[in-house]
């Protein structure tokens, strides 16, 4: 083996990642965390859920399941591009077995026999390397760019009778041998591979005619298999890996999406309960003014200012505005369980026990002052990920294409080699006269090899071209049709995300008009229920015109917080087609990844 491990040297220093005991080690994953996070335990206080905005987005990143689950995209990404590095689908190296004969030629007894051409299998015939292994494979596939290094070691004790023992001089012809044989191929991003390969032999055996007993037979080889235009090139052999590289950016790209989605979900529930306490507050108002009504009306009924049968209609009333207030906490405690699933990984007794109490309030619509669309739209399609995401796919698209062209090429490929061999041994006198050349042990026959005392080269063009090739035809034209296709898809996602921008804008625009309408209508059917109070204290206005206005006002109180919570929701669509959801909500992409919000060690 000591001519392919002086070989294999500069073979080594120009490999990227020379093996070590961590190529054979299946990698380390960590097992999934299906408990929920620190910060859930922080926020839950006396049977109560404390939570900010941010804490219901911190939690949400956290423990939500969906996201955990996506943040596997880019590990999984970074080793398709690792398993690309490697090149494939061929896995090894075909076996050296069947390219050396296992019996040097014209060493010992069977290998003078072979080389005379007597025993049915003839010699090694110059030792024809890779080129009489065929592998077929579909379309152009990267060559294998891993180094492999292949040994097969074989000791042997051989008995063989001998019915005419004019060659060996015995009757039983025993042999013991010991072959070593040794491969290493890399493959080339060029287009081809190369093979160094180490055979060497030991024989000894008891044949006195034997010229050398024992003897050593060394026997080096290089070969090269490249091709010159089908599968030629370092741009068509490595698209899978710049494929593979984009891929890590656009499931990067994916999980951004993700948490946008999340952080817009949660902060949506967020703003749905804290609307939902708000209309909890309006209605238990509206229970209080309706309570103070009856109780004024009984009052008044008893002193004799009113008629008794005004009495039910009070009742009435206020058991209305019970029946509302009651309707609200079941809309408050769906909504808490919808939040609660956003925000736990596992089921918590506590938490569920827990009622949730929110401390941001729905942000009061203020003048926006936004830029014109076609800024906005800019500024979208550099943020978007979903747009991202399409520019890769296009890019990758592109890089694939290139295995569909060169295949319109024909074959061309060339096979160069070059290998030497040596023998050495211990003379017997029985033997005959020997040539003092050969003398000598395992260093005599490798010399030998390193002087090149016996070179053998070879080299071989091979072409081959289809003359109909319309399957590759074929191919390149499904390809360009589609990569036109998807030009035409990407600028009509482009005119709908501008038609998106600006329909959220104006939304946005109208939730504000809408809430400012609601609280100037709100504002007025309060003068108007104190007015119309005051006119009831004094005999001049009737019940039915109270209670009308007592739920005119409860209507307007109920427009004005479904405004406010109108105007939200529209900031946070208005952020989410923007791109902006992240840093709206002071979201660090790569805290999330992690899985720590905000980034926590």
């Amino acid at each position: 083996m000591k001519p392919l491990a002086l070989a294999l040297i500069p073979v080594l220093l120009l490999n990227a990642q020379p093996p070590g005991l961590r190529t054979w080690q299946a990698p380390e994953v960590p097992p999934v965390r299906l408990a929920n996070s620190a910060r859930l335990a922080s926020v839950l206080r006396a049977g109560k859920l404390y939570l900010t905005l941010q804490d219901a987005i911190g939690l949400a990143i956290e423990n939500n399941l969906g996201l955990a689950s996506a943040r596997y995209g880019p590990l999984l990404s970074e080793w398709a591009l690792k398993r690309s590095q490697a090149g494939g689908p061929i896995r090894g190296v075909p076996s050296a077995s069947a390219q050396v004969s296992s019996v040097n030629s014209g060493v010992g007894v069977s290998g003078t026999i072979a080389s005379a051409g007597l025993g049915g299998g003839g010699g090694n015939g110059g030792g024809g390397g890779g080129g009489g292994v065929a592998v077929q494979q579909i379309g152009q596939v990267t060559p294998n760019l891993d180094p492999v290094l292949q040994n097969s070691t074989t000791f042997s004790h051989l008995t063989q009778p001998q019915a005419n023992p004019v060659l060996s001089q015995t009757t039983a012809l025993v042999q013991n041998q010991r072959t070593y044989n040794t491969v290493y191929q890399q493959g080339l991003l060029t287009g081809g591979y190369i093979q160094l390969r180490d055979y060497s032999q030991y024989l000894k055996e008891n044949a006195p005619s034997d010229a050398l007993n024992p003897a050593y037979g060394p026997h080096a080889d290089l070969y090269l298999r490249h091709n010159l235009l089908q599968g030629f090139g370092i741009r068509l052999n490595s698209r899978s890996i710049r494929i593979a590289e984009l891929n890590i950016a656009g499931s990067r790209e994916t999980l951004r999406s993700q948490v946008i989605d999340l952080v817009s979900a949660v902060a949506n529930l967020y703003w749905d309960l804290v609307t939902a306490h708000d209309v909890i507050q309006a209605r238990r108002a509206s229970v209080e003014i309706a309570q103070k009504f009856y109780e004024d009306t009984r009052q008044r009924i008893e002193i004799g200012a009113l008629a008794r049968v005004e009495l039910p209609r009070a009742a009435a009333e206020l058991a209305t505005r019970r029946q509302d207030l009651l309707l609200a906490g079941s809309t408050v405690a769906q909504l808490e369980n919808r939040l609660k699933e956003a925000i736990i990984r596992t089921e918590d007794p506590a938490v569920e026990m827990a009622s949730i109490v929110l401390l941001d309030a729905v942000p009061t619509p203020a003048a926006d002052t936004l830029p014109p669309v076609h800024d906005l739209v800019a500024a979208a399609l550099k943020k978007r990920p979903d747009v991202a995401v399409a520019k890769i796919r296009d890019q990758a698209a592109e890089l694939n294409a290139l295995g569909t062209v060169n295949p319109l090429l024909p074959t061309l490929s060339v096979v160069a080699q070059t290998y030497n061999r040596g023998v050495a041994g211990t003379p017997q006198a029985s033997g005959g006269k020997t040539s003092p050349y050969f003398a000598g042990g395992v260093g005599a026959a490798l010399g030998q090899v390193f002087r090149r005392d016996f070179p053998s080269e070879s080299a071989s063009v091979s072409f081959s071209a289809p003359l109909g090739n319309r399957q590759a035809q074929a191919d390149y034209g499904i390809d360009q049709l589609r990569l036109r296709q998807a030009a035409i898809q990407g600028r009509r996602d482009t005119n709908q995300i501008a038609v998106d921008i600006s329909n959220q804008v104006i939304a946005l625009r109208q939730a504000r008009a809408r809430f400012t309408a609601a609280a100037d209508t709100r504002a007025l059917q309060e003068e108007l229920l104190r007015a119309e109070q005051e006119k009831f204290a004094f005999g001049k206005s009737t019940i039915t015109g109270l209670i009308t206005t007592q739920r005119a006002l409860v209507n307007a109180q109920t427009l004005e917080i479904n405004a406010r919570a109108d105007y939200a929701h529209a900031r946070v669509s208005l952020d989410q087609v923007l791109g902006d959801t992240l840093e709206a909500n002071h979201v660090s992409l790569d805290a999330a990844t992690r899985g720590f919000y905000p980034d926590q060690k």
